[in-house]
């Protein structure tokens, strides 16, 4: 027999089943919220998996196209590999939890939540993540404690808690926060220009909503509850330890570490894990090998990390001797690459991100098949890749991992809020930021990046948008114990608690981004590091604005033009033509690359002649417009028949001229006056109940 729990969330019912489904995992709930449907479930292999230093934890968000009611498209008509929006989904559910798990833990742990039914005005996001942490925290797996999720908007200036469809389609702010009961976990944000104010207040918002919600599923633990289960703890041998404080004294780890240099930084590193090892082998044997380099490495991992947080924390001195504030040396620079619509190429320290504008036609839109109705087209894209070489690795090039689509997510989230609406600017824009050196943040040099090679491109953007991640240390002595850097690097956030990702413009925020690697954080150090990352963007920009002040006027004489012609939505099918005839023709006759319709009655006609593109303007109005009697009309003869000839005055618009409207004197034959590709004047004499043209040459002649 099943058990059910209620609780209401923002105004709608949220109601978890436990013990109706899925019995054998070891963590499962029916989860309902409005109507849309999940079961999440949650599964943790009983060992630990051998020669790993992570925790491997895998997340899954199944989207099925029974939930929306559609059969999935493709050749085999069933789900396939995960969309974007599933990955992204995936990772918000992960970023939160991760590091509620202990830091040793290293048994295989698989949440997988289902989408069973959609109700659009009850996205399926945030049941997601809120049974996730359900389903992990009645299990018996060691999750130390819940977090709960809420989505805020912001809608005709109120702040709106899980905003419905017809909300989400006009909000100027889609804030996802997760958090304990205690303190903030993770927020993802895109937001039309937000003040710092707004933000700020937005996050407490939804914190206050997350301690109702970890609240509830207290409650259901209470009940429903497991006791968790002991694991194989991993912990480096009190000796190898030893031995590395006795080999390297903290000073010389200090030192070691106290560059700007990552490769210098790294070779030091490199040397004392050989030393040690060497000692180590000579001290205990090699029998087993690779259990002793494993941890003489974690060893001096631990030792690095301690170094440099007690440096930063009690010190103020941070490994490239930078103040706690202060951005590394900037550059940016427009027009790196010669052929391509637009580049930009942005620097932060060793931080470098190459990105390339593309413009294409609206019919180079990306098409979406989801589950969600406000979601079917993207003429805006940003990818990113982060290729081995970047961090000085030798590994061959693979498809984009999940982090790299997470990245690509929100540089293009960070900009969607500049990008001018396809009324203004009749594009589809693709951004490809090319990570080609990275040390630190380069989800927001992609930010800053892509702003340059828009601008560069052409693209009107609103304003210049910059990125800047502010980083963070705690200590053990209370809430106050805590420093915030800003423009963290590599070190710096291997080794520190959170990675506080901001972009806007000088107008507001457009994107933020966290992670922790703690159990939360305060609302100080939230309004800390949102200030940070304001001053910090400021900089950024001059440097920004001194490479290009605004978007060009005109575009790169490789990027096509296009032109927007708007007729009536009936025509579309006369301007496209039996099997695309009509419009294959224009595109033939004028010499354009290619025309796009819309159902709204908009016609994109793209090419790179200008004169072309005229032509082809001029056809497709001449095809949509109606006729009107008594007007005269350029005609074409296309046909010749006993009683007159078919005259084609636009792409397949044709009237009949009859014999005795051939000329003002009398004709025997219509060969006699015309014969066929003849051209010359019509009138328009006539439209009968059949709409059947007739014209008139004769009432043409002088």
């Amino acid at each position: 027999m099943y058990r059910t729990y209620k609780m209401e969330l923002a105004g709608r019912p949220f109601v978890v089943e436990v013990g109706r489904m899925a019995e054998l995992a070891s963590g499962s709930v029916l989860v309902r919220y409005g109507d849309t449907t999940l079961i999440v479930t949650a599964t943790a292999s009983e060992k630990p998996r051998a020669g790993i230093d992570f925790f491997p934890l895998s997340i899954d968000f199944e989207e099925k196209f029974y939930s929306v009611g559609k059969i999935p498209g493709g050749w085999f008509r069933r789900e396939g590999r995960p969309s974007e929006k599933a990955i992204l989904t995936a990772r918000l559910i992960d970023r939160p939890i991760r590091p509620l798990f202990p830091k040793d833990y290293r048994n295989d742990v698989v949440v997988c939540a289902t989408v069973l039914s959609v109700d659009q005005d009850c996205a399926p996001e945030i049941p997601a993540m809120i049974g996730a942490n359900i389903a992990l925290a009645i299990s018996p797996i060691p999750l130390k404690e819940p977090t709960a999720s809420v989505n805020i908007g912001l809608v005709d200036g109120q702040l709106v808690v899980n905003p419905d469809a017809k909300q989400r389609e006009i909000t100027k702010l889609s804030l996802t926060v997760s958090s304990t009961k205690k303190a903030v976990m993770m927020i993802e944000a895109g937001a039309s220009e937000v003040s710092d104010d707004i933000m700020i207040e937005a996050i407490s918002l939804a914190h206050s909503e997350n301690v109702k919600i970890v609240e509830f599923i207290n409650s259901i633990v209470a009940v429903e509850g497991k006791e968790k289960k002991a694991y194989e703890e991993h912990v480096v041998p009190a000796e190898i330890v030893a031995l590395v404080e006795e080999m390297v004294s903290r000073d010389q780890m200090a030192q070691a570490v106290f560059t700007d240099q990552k490769q210098e930084r790294d070779a030091r590193i490199s040397a004392f894990k050989d030393e040690i090892l060497a000692k180590a082998i000579e001290k205990f044997g090699e029998d087993n090998l690779s259990e002793l380099t494993d941890n003489v490495n974690e060893a001096v991992y631990n030792y690095e990390k301690n170094t440099v947080r007690h440096m930063i924390l009690r010190e103020h001195k941070r490994p490239d001797g930078r103040k706690l504030d202060e951005i590394r040396e900037l550059s940016a620079e427009v027009d790196i690459l010669p052929r391509v619509h637009g580049s930009g190429l942005f620097a932060r320290g060793q931080t470098q991100v190459l990105t390339i504008a593309t413009l294409g036609t609206i019919g180079e839109a990306m098409k979406i098949d989801g589950l969600d109705d406000m979601e079917v087209a993207k003429r805006y894209m940003h990818h990113y890749n982060f290729p081995a070489y970047s961090v000085g690795e030798a590994r061959p090039a693979r498809s984009p991992s999940r982090r790299d689509i997470g990245h690509g997510a929100l540089a293009e989230k960070a900009l969607l809020p500049v990008i001018p609406t396809e009324e203004e600017f009749p594009y589809a824009i693709r951004l490809v930021s090319e990570i080609v050196s990275s040390n630190g943040s380069t989800s927001q040099g992609s930010v800053c990046g892509s702003t340059l090679a828009l601008m560069a491109a052409g693209v009107p953007i609103k304003r210049p948008v910059a990125g800047i991640s502010v980083g963070l240390v705690t200590g053990e002595n209370g809430d106050d114990d805590f420093v915030l850097l800003t423009d963290i690097q590599g070190i710096e956030d291997f080794f520190g608690d959170m990675d506080f990702k901001v972009a806007g413009t000088t107008e507001g925020i457009t994107a933020i981004q966290l992670d922790m690697k703690v159990e939360g954080i305060s609302p100080e150090i939230i309004a800390g590091s949102i200030r940070q990352t304001r001053e910090a963007r400021d900089v950024i920009l001059d440097v920004m604005n001194k490479a290009i002040p605004e978007p060009r006027k005109e575009l790169s004489p490789h990027a096509p033009k296009i032109a927007i012609v708007q007729i009536n939505p009936e025509k579309i099918s006369e301007v496209i033509g039996s099997k695309g005839k009509v419009i294959h023709r224009i595109i033939d006759e004028s010499g354009v690359d290619k025309i796009d319709t819309q159902d709204d009655g908009k016609v994109f006609v793209a090419g790179f002649d200008q004169a072309a593109i005229d032509k082809a303007v001029e056809m497709i109005k001449a095809i949509a417009m109606d006729p009107e009697v008594g007007k005269i009309y350029m005609g074409k003869v296309v046909k010749i028949i006993e009683i007159g000839c078919f005259v084609e005055f636009a792409p397949g618009r044709e009237g009949l001229v009859h014999i005795s409207e051939l000329a003002k004197e009398r004709v025997k034959t219509v060969d006699e006056v015309v014969k066929i590709d003849d051209v010359f004047p019509v009138k328009l004499l006539k439209v009968d109940d059949k709409g059947r043209l007739n014209l008139s040459r004769k009432a043409c002649l002088d």
